[in-house]
């Protein structure tokens, strides 16, 4: 179905229709807040987006402002958003089940997005477009030219945009950074990263979309697919083996991440955020940096895959189930990608070692810190001074301030990019090259064009 434009003249008689029936005041501000321009110094947000990780956001945003626009294109995800709203003592906010509507608001300051990643630069390009200071979930793209396009878009405006890798605000993560660069390890040498095993489905059967879920507008950009959904199906267990998961397989909603249709599995999931950070700890998050060569040493997919790197099967699961990957970067430090490492980031050198994940740092040279404590500005000079730990009080300081956030596009591209590739060389079975400077695959014209797709009609991203 064509995204044909709703004019902001409808939208307005229609919500102040709306809100006069339902007995509410209209609540229309000009949508830059800044504290000497408004009493209160309070943003007004819309949240875009409302399954399980825009439900968690959504709790967090009482302490930074106001969700006046909340939208999901299930009916059933915005009642219990709004439903959680009123619990907490809130206002339940508009509710929609078009994007563009809350875009169309000249009272929304900034939105939140937590849809499927291939609706992610989609949503954020018209958002900027619209004034809208944006905080995106990762990872950012579907595709690596995506990342080009929201770089472009950002460019072009002055806006804000922070994206949701947290870890960029977990002291544990940028202590690490920081013991590295003060040389406590000696010389970086060799980087594990573990990211987990994906889940594995057999087929799953066909079925009519829920009543509630608008499963034409869920697909977006994306080839038209059946909605498929399985009780029980079997599914990798935590320990590892093949078993009954327990849980309901389907190729929408939360499940979406293990179709190559939607997303790129747990290398843009999970990759998302450790690879950003092994990157920011090599230096090679900056516009010249980057991986250099991505080798699959050991990949396997539940299914087939054709010589343009598209799944023979559609009806399962199909992204990477076990992995691993060399990554070589400019600086010769060897770095594994690993579905059975540990998950967290294993940095050793040539004076020792450290681990780092979201349940702390450890190693030798992280005990020592408390003899011998890293000097105090420290974790300034790796995270920037000024910034909120909260990652989501950083994205608002930065919206008063018009600072570059912490977890910041161009940097966070350069990393979801590095996973892109993996999923890409996994696909095709074959090392690949990249030039980071020109961002183009060298010498293999098939996996350069899969850094980008065709997007359904009616669903692509404005050009910038």
């Amino acid at each position: 179905m064509p995204y044909s434009s709703t004019s902001r003249r409808e939208f307005l008689r229609r919500t102040l229709s709306t809100t006069a029936a339902a007995g509410v005041a209209p609540y229309f501000v000009p949508s830059r807040l800044f504290a000497q321009e408004h009493p209160s110094d309070r943003l007004s947000l819309g949240v875009i987006g409302l399954g399980s990780r825009g439900f968690d956001i959504g709790t967090t945003l009482a302490p930074f402002g106001d969700v006046i626009a909340a939208c999901d294109i299930d009916t059933n995800h915005r009642a219990k958003f709004q439903s959680m709203l009123v619990r907490s003592g809130r206002s339940p906010a508009h509710g929609y089940g078009d994007y563009r509507e809350v875009l169309d608001r000249p009272d929304v300051d900034a939105v939140i997005i937590a849809t499927p990643d291939h609706w992610h630069v989609k949503i954020a390009v018209e958002a900027i477009q619209a004034g809208k200071d944006v905080y995106c979930e990762k990872p950012l793209s579907l595709t690596i030219d995506e990342g080009r396009q929201m770089i472009r878009a950002l460019e072009k405006s002055d806006r804000i945009m922070q994206v949701g890798t947290q870890q960029r605000s977990m002291k544990q993560f940028v202590e690490a950074i920081a013991l590295v660069r003060a040389g406590r390890i000696g010389d970086v040498k060799k980087i594990t990263i573990g990211i987990d095993r994906a889940p594995y489905s057999e087929g799953i059967p066909t079925e009519a979309a829920p009543s509630t879920l608008d499963w034409d507008k869920w697909l977006g950009q994306c080839p038209v697919r059946d909605y498929r959904f399985g009780p029980k199906l079997k599914k990798w267990t935590a320990a590892k083996s093949l078993g009954d998961g327990g849980e309901d397989a389907s190729n929408g909603h939360q499940e979406f991440r293990w179709w190559y249709d939607f997303s790129g599995g747990k290398l843009t999931d999970w990759g998302a955020h450790h690879i950003d950070i092994c990157q920011w700890l090599l230096g090679q998050n900056g516009k010249d940096g980057g991986v250099k060569k991505v080798t699959p040493v050991n990949v396997e997919h539940p299914v087939e895959f054709d010589e343009k790197g598209n799944p023979k099967q559609t009806d399962r699961y199909n992204v990477a189930t076990k992995y691993e990957f060399l990554l070589e970067f400019p600086n010769d430090v060897q770095v594994t990608v690993s579905s059975d490492a540990r998950n967290g980031l294993l940095v050793e050198g040539t004076k020792g070692r450290i681990f780092v994940n979201r349940g702390g740092l450890e190693g030798k040279p992280a005990d020592e810190l408390k003899e011998n404590p890293l000097p105090e500005d420290a974790l300034d000079e790796v995270r920037g001074v000024g910034h909120p730990w909260d990652h989501m009080a950083d994205f608002v300081h930065c919206i008063r301030t018009r600072e570059k956030p912490v977890s910041d596009v161009w940097s966070h591209h350069k990393a979801v990019t590095t996973g892109h590739l993996a999923a890409i060389s996994g696909r095709l079975n074959r090392p690949i090259e990249w030039d980071a400077a020109t961002e183009t695959i060298v010498g293999d014209d098939v996996a350069n064009a899969m850094q980008k797709r065709e997007q359904r009609k009616g669903y692509e991203i404005p050009e910038v």
